[in-house]
């Protein structure tokens, strides 16, 4: 493997001024700069990161910490992340919390002593001291997805409100009445907004929401599965599902089939994080689909931005609702896109 000093040799100039080249300083001569480059190509030299991050205190390496790497949506979501980070010249070192607010911050903990550049987080609940302690050390620091309240962060996720609304009033417009939501953990910023967003929609449509038309579930397929069977228990089971995530739905339809039940003939199922698989049940599930891959590259962006100087932006780009069959929608010739908004019968008062 060639070394420095065979770069220096070959393009007949000192190391100190390979050193200069490869790290961009800029009082190397253009002929200097042609002839070591040329050298480093035609060597096969390739520096040594980590001796260069000793010296600058730079790795070029960014840090991603996602929920659940096993969820379709966090998957997509780290690809698009690498692929931008690559693009910029950056590599990605990745963790999976899990779900799981030890091992959630066991990563964050490992990656800031292995001197990364800025990290990506997908907090697993609100309260991390960690991760609070630091962004007040000034570590570049992105929240992607979920975020904590309180914690000065720049935050890159999916504005997914005016989506949950145009689900309910879809489903308005189909006869539903009884809804009910499985719900994400009520300590991650995602868990509690949704449910929010599905409660003023259902308000606004003159719906009630009662506390048994809630399930807690934690974005994990068994919580599904076992919230969509107390819903079926109950007296008067709902008219629709509404699972909060993707995995949450795939274990509500596991719930469904295991009493012999139909989609949507005997009850309806609607999913948020539209995941591609979706159109391959039988019936294809209508879900609120976010924009995946540019919150990855968005997240990137803003990160960078931190690292390098410029100053970043929270970003909140906006979800969309995705029309299938699962709630009783007509049949093969359905669009799949975002219905026009109705009218709603209970009109806002104005403030």
């Amino acid at each position: 493997m060639a070394s420095i000093k065979d770069v220096a040799a070959e393009a007949g100039v000192s190391v100190a001024t390979v050193s200069r080249v490869l790290n961009g300083h800029p009082s190397v001569s253009a002929d200097a700069r042609a002839r070591v480059l040329a050298a480093v190509e035609a060597l096969g030299y390739r520096p040594n990161a980590v001796a260069r991050s000793l010296r600058t205190d730079e790795t070029r390496t960014l840090g991603l910490v996602i929920s659940d790497v096993m969820n379709p949506y966090f998957t997509e979501l780290a690809r698009s992340v690498e692929e931008e980070a690559r693009a910029l010249g950056y590599s990605v070192v990745i963790g999976n919390a899990d779900e799981r607010p030890e091992l959630q911050d066991h990563h964050v903990r490992t990656l800031l002593d292995r001197r990364i550049d800025g990290l990506l987080v997908s907090p697993t609940d609100g309260g991390s001291p960690l991760m609070l302690d630091a962004a007040r050390a000034g570590t570049p620091m992105v929240f992607v997805d979920r975020w904590i309240p309180g914690v000065d962060v720049p935050v890159v996720r999916a504005d997914g409100r005016a989506a949950v609304r145009d689900l309910v009033a879809h489903l308005h417009r189909l006869g539903h009445r009884r809804l009910a939501i499985i719900a994400g953990p009520a300590a991650t910023t995602t868990g509690s907004e949704r449910v929010e967003a599905f409660r003023e929609a259902l308000a606004e449509f003159g719906l009630p929401l009662p506390d048994v038309c809630i399930g807690q579930g934690d974005f994990q397929a068994e919580s599904g599965r076992r919230v969509t069977e107390r819903f079926l228990d109950l007296p008067e089971p709902p008219e629709v599902v509404f699972a909060a995530d993707n995995l949450m739905a795939l274990g509500a339809l596991d719930a469904v089939r295991a009493r012999g039940l139909r989609i949507p003939d005997d009850i309806a199922l609607a999913a948020f994080d539209d995941i591609p698989w979706f159109v391959h049940t039988d019936p294809p599930i209508t879900a609120i689909a976010q924009p995946t891959g540019e919150l990855g590259r968005a997240a990137v962006r803003a990160l960078v931005d931190r690292i390098e100087g410029r100053p970043p932006q929270s970003v909140a780009l906006p979800a969309r609702l995705v029309v299938r069959r699962s709630c009783g929608e007509p049949g093969e010739g359905t669009p799949a896109q975002s219905p026009v908004p109705a009218q709603s019968p209970v009109q806002r008062s104005k403030p």
